[in-house]
Formats: structure tokens, C-alpha cells, sequence
């Protein structure tokens, strides 16, 4: 059996063993109801944009600084740190295995917002978000294969998974399904 970190892993090899298929989606209205943003929502965001923007004048920003500079700051205004959320950080995942490939896969996910109440409904982990961060002059969407192959194990104990891949410059969230076919838009 070979060892295949996800963090190797192309779009086309995830899609081609782990059976993924993307979906085009104009919108999520479908899937969530956003509120607008209260004035002093709007200017703490502002403020991590300040901030961001200084530490990204001097140069690249590194993968861990994208975590304390933008993503967490928006988890906690977004309300994934109030009970009964949990945050796990840089946890191994299930390894995924692959027999007709004789390939397993392996990796550490950055960040995923579990929720123990639901855990307990539905037999095991039940993660709300995954996120997937990059360094600011690495294309976001270079997290996806990472994102879709961390999320993959989630599938088997839920319906669906919400995903974010930055590099807190760009902003992309995929919407992962399970199915016959997984899907993710």
C-alpha cells in the first residue's frame, strides 16, 4: 500500500479516487440564510482587512499568520467559538483507503468547527466547517484538493460539509455532499 500525503494531491487524483464531482452553484441561497451585517459587524471587518493589508505590505503572509489574522478572527464574528461548537486544530485525519488503487491517503487538516450535539445524533463527528488556509501568493483554490479529500470521512456520517480555502486574500467556500456520487459545488 503507498502513502499519499493530501496535501500532494491534485484536483484531478482526489476527483479520480475518492470519486468527486464538481457542481456549479451561482449561489448558496439554497443552502443558508445570511443576515445582514450589523455596523459594528461591518467595521470589526474592516478593521481585520487593516490588518491584514499591513502585515501583506511587507511581504507574503505565511500560512499560519493567514489562520491568526483572518480566519479566526472571522470564525469568532461569524459565531463558530459560541457553544455548543468546538474547534479542533491540526488533526490527523481518518486515513482514507483506496484497495483498487492499493493507496492510502493521509494529512493533517488545518482547522474544522465540530458540533458535539449533533455528534451524538448522528454516530460520530459532525463537522460544520473545514478550513483549508494557504499563504497569500498561493492561489486559494490550491486548498481544494486538500479540502475535498479532509472532508471525504465526514461524508459517511453526514449529508453535507461547508468548506473555506483562503489564503486571506481570496475567499473561496465549496458546499461537499455525499451521495452515490460526492459531490461539491
Amino acid at each position: 500500500m503507498v502513502t499519499r500525503q493530501a496535501s500532494k494531491l491534485t484536483l484531478k487524483a482526489v476527483r479520480d479516487r475518492l470519486g468527486y464531482q464538481a457542481k456549479v452553484s451561482q449561489s448558496f441561497d439554497l443552502w443558508l440564510e445570511l443576515l445582514p451585517l450589523s455596523l459594528m459587524d461591518q467595521q470589526q471587518i474592516e478593521q481585520l482587512q487593516e490588518n491584514f493589508q499591513r502585515y501583506l505590505l511587507d511581504g507574503r503572509v505565511l500560512e499560519g499568520q493567514v489562520r491568526l489574522l483572518a480566519i479566526a478572527p472571522l470564525l469568532q464574528l461569524s459565531g463558530f467559538y459560541d457553544p455548543p461548537n468546538r474547534i479542533l486544530v491540526e488533526e490527523s485525519i481518518e486515513t482514507i483507503q483506496i484497495p483498487q488503487d492499493a493507496v492510502e491517503i493521509t494529512g493533517r487538516f488545518d482547522l474544522v468547527v465540530v458540533n458535539p450535539l449533533l455528534e451524538r445524533m448522528h454516530g460520530g463527528d459532525f463537522w460544520i466547517l473545514v478550513v483549508e488556509s494557504k499563504e497569500s501568493q498561493i492561489d486559494a483554490l490550491a486548498g481544494l484538493p486538500q479540502l475535498l479529500a479532509y472532508a471525504y470521512t465526514s461524508l459517511s456520517n453526514q449529508q453535507r460539509v461547508w468548506g473555506l480555502t483562503t489564503n486571506g486574500v481570496s475567499y473561496r467556500f465549496v458546499l461537499i455532499e455525499a451521495g452515490e456520487v460526492p459531490t461539491y459545488h
